[in-house]
């Protein structure tokens, strides 16, 4: 984990998507955060020690990502996304294929992130805990641009090409990757844009909670709530999700597994 000192900052932004506003000057108390997504190998260690069962093997498949073919691209909206029996952390393909240890830990629900969250005593970052640190000190807005360096080199993880057809892989991943194959932020962290959305505890609205950084309606979510998650993934691109970007958000069911949406956990100071 990272130390992150607590501090001010502009939640939000004016640049990118509707939902991402208003700016909002937030204070964030000092926590602790992992350094990297939660991997499959980490959650292995919690599933062995507990034997926790997450909703996706209890519920038999989950939500998985598969190249398209034209006809069917227009025969449904979102015709990238399939149910497949057999989909779990441990099957992120479905029946027969294996995790690879490395990787973010996908096809897990909020409840399964809480769940090895408290078994480590740890709990699940606040959106704008999360945004403070995937910030990292910086309103500049070259973070709401695509990830790129002087050169063009991506600098993270994200589609390049044509959604959800072509993917030319520059940045050297077709799918996932193993966590910390891009430069860390300024504060010392990995992968805050790109590669796995990352869960957090705090529930959807259209714009910006006006809660403060560390505390949190997730109590009263139920099991389909529509909660935040940030950061994008390996399936944002440019002529699709421009959600590569420290202040983006979206809304994702708490109890709906797919193989995009990972999580990382935070440990506050009392």
């Amino acid at each position: 984990m990272a130390q992150v000192n607590g501090g001010e900052f502009i939640f939000g932004t004016s640049l990118g998507y509707e939902e991402e506003r208003p700016e909002v000057k937030t204070q964030v108390g000092s926590f602790r955060i992992d350094q990297t997504e939660v991997t499959v190998a980490q959650f292995a260690a919690f599933v062995k020690a507990t034997g926790y069962v997450t909703e996706a093997e209890r519920e038999g498949g989950g939500v998985v990502f598969g190249t398209p073919s034209v006809d069917e691209l227009n025969q449904r909206p979102y015709a990238w996304w399939r149910y497949l029996k057999g989909a779990n952390w441990q099957h992120p393909a479905g029946v027969g294929s294996s995790p690879i240890a490395n990787h973010p830990v996908t096809l897990v629900t909020l409840a399964d992130a809480q769940a090895y969250a408290h078994w480590l005593g740890h709990d699940l970052p606040t959106e704008a805990e999360w945004e403070y640190a995937a910030k990292a000190g910086q309103q500049a807005t070259s973070l709401e641009k695509e990830p790129r360096d002087a050169n063009g080199k991506p600098l993270a993880n994200f589609w390049q090409g044509s959604f959800p057809l072509t993917n030319t892989s520059e940045d050297g991943n077709a799918g996932l990757a193993p966590v910390g194959c891009y430069a860390a932020n300024g504060f010392n962290l990995y992968d805050m844009v790109g590669n796995a959305w990352e869960q957090t505890k705090d529930i959807y609205t259209a714009a910006h909670q006006q809660h403060s950084s560390q505390t949190s309606a997730v109590s009263a979510a139920n099991p389909g709530q529509m909660m935040v998650v940030k950061g994008g993934s390996h399936l944002c691109g440019r002529d699709f999700c421009v959600r590569y970007r420290p202040s983006a958000r979206e809304g994702h069911e708490a109890n709906l597994p797919i193989s995009h949406i990972g999580f990382r956990t935070v440990l506050r100071e009392k």
